[in-house]
């Protein structure tokens, strides 16, 4: 019987296979982990759905791989117990041919406007995120000729803008005008760097799948969310007291206390307040999606790139139980044992750099998001209070949002609820 890539989750079309764990002639047990793909920042484990000998193997390091793709077959393994174990969308997807996106942009640059097809030697649709699959079937648009400019030839919302404007222009002008209306190339072509080894030695790194995952993400994020950040200062003198005066008790149970949960405390008072920041915007349908959960992204700093794990239903969680959920994820993270679904699910994100002691910085939006909070390091300010020139320990805030969801006006707003339900915490909430 065949082990197959299962489901590897929501907009996930594809992964780097990063570790075989095993040899043909090894005798495996059911759910014994055979593989790990580096997958949207996670290293997602592929175990075994039955119990046999390896007869082959037919993936290797460095192999980008999709659901459906077989990972080895074995001998002295029952079928019935295949159809059992094995995730269904394992079992009923056939392999898909996953090619480097380069190829696929020369064969639609050679062919003329309107001839482009889609080919798979499989038979398999070609790669979209279901909101475009669903946006094609509702206006009978088919995607097998549309070119995809997207990693491994994925249709993006841009692709199938292009094809429009393309269909309308062979419509009402010319064969020869309509080919000049769409000749613009696909992707924007990359500057070729100098020969750097001209003024020096050098050496070259291949990125890792990870860091081209967050550069991708990244740049995306950045070109298509019309981005405004506000900064301001939490006076968080009397927080850090308590944290202070608590965490020995908070160690005893290992669930350290740290700034970051009060934090996450205080945003979410803040987002029940205003529940456009815990919402997300769907561009096709002109609709705004209000999340009536929070489940606070917190960006984690790993050897190996930026992660950010998901703490989920911050709003019902005590102090201590948020403690020790951040303490075993963000190990998680950093020891690369964490799951796909660790990832997802976020309604707003929190970056931390203030253990870096650096002051206010953008944070990037992290979509389908519309805000993220940055933290910066704590410094002691002299400030007036009560008339008196007092020292306080004051901590940078830096709010970065969707502009197209959210206006300046409540930004500022958001920012200062959160602000001032950090600056008034109740110790009552933080004794155990």
């Amino acid at each position: 019987m065949d082990i197959k890539i299962p489901f590897l989750g929501d907009g996930i079309d594809s992964a780097n296979v990063i570790a075989v764990l095993v040899a043909v002639g090894d005798t495996v047990e059911k759910e014994q982990t055979v593989a790990e793909l580096e997958t949207d920042k996670a290293t997602a484990p592929i175990p075994s759905s039955a119990a046999g000998k390896v007869e082959k193997i037919h993936i290797k390091e460095g192999d980008l791989v999709s659901q459906g793709k077989v990972v080895l077959t074995l001998s002295g393994a029952g079928e019935s117990e295949s159809d059992t174990s094995a995730p269904a969308a394992a079992q009923t997807v056939a392999p898909v041919a996953v090619q480097a996106a380069a190829p696929v942009q020369q064969t639609v640059q050679a062919q003329a406007p309107g001839s482009y097809t889609y080919q798979s030697s499989t038979g398999a649709e070609p790669p979209a995120s279901p909101s475009i699959r669903k946006m094609a079937k509702s206006i009978g648009l088919d995607l097998t000729r549309i070119p995809g400019s997207g990693n491994g030839g994925r249709i993006t919302l841009d692709d199938v803008r292009a094809h429009m404007t393309m269909i309308q222009s062979l419509a009402f002008n010319p064969p020869a005008t309509a080919a000049s209306a769409v000749a613009a190339p696909i992707e924007k072509p990359k500057k070729p760097l100098p020969d750097f080894s001209k003024w020096g030695p050098v050496r070259t790194e291949k990125l890792t799948s990870l860091r081209q995952k967050i550069a991708n993400n990244l740049a995306d994020a950045w070109n298509t969310i019309p981005h405004v950040t506000q900064f301001d200062l939490a006076d968080i003198t009397d927080v850090m007291a308590l944290r202070k005066k608590h965490n020995p008790e908070y160690i005893k149970l290992d669930a350290k206390l740290t700034i970051t949960v009060f934090v996450m405390k205080a945003l979410v008072t803040a987002l029940k307040e205003f529940p456009a920041f815990n919402a997300s915007l769907d561009e096709e349908s002109g609709e705004l999606i209000y999340k009536e959960y929070y489940h606070i992204g917190v960006a984690v700093d790993t050897p190996n790139g930026l992660i950010v794990p998901v703490i989920r239903d911050v709003d019902k969680k005590s102090l201590r139980e948020l403690s020790s959920d951040l303490a075993a994820i963000a190990k998680k993270a950093r020891d690369r044992k964490i799951g796909l679904e660790d990832l997802q699910g976020a309604t707003f994100t929190l970056s931390n750099l203030g253990g870096f002691g650096v002051g206010g910085f953008t944070p990037i939006v992290n979509h389908p998001e519309v805000a993220i909070l940055g933290m910066g390091g704590g410094s002691k300010d002299a400030v007036f209070v009560d008339g008196k020139v007092v020292e306080r320990l004051r901590m940078p805030v830096s709010l970065s949002y969707d502009h197209r969801v959210i206006d300046g006006a409540d930004g500022a707003r958001f920012t200062k609820t959160f602000i001032n339900a950090l600056e008034q915490y109740d110790e009552k909430e933080i004794k155990l």
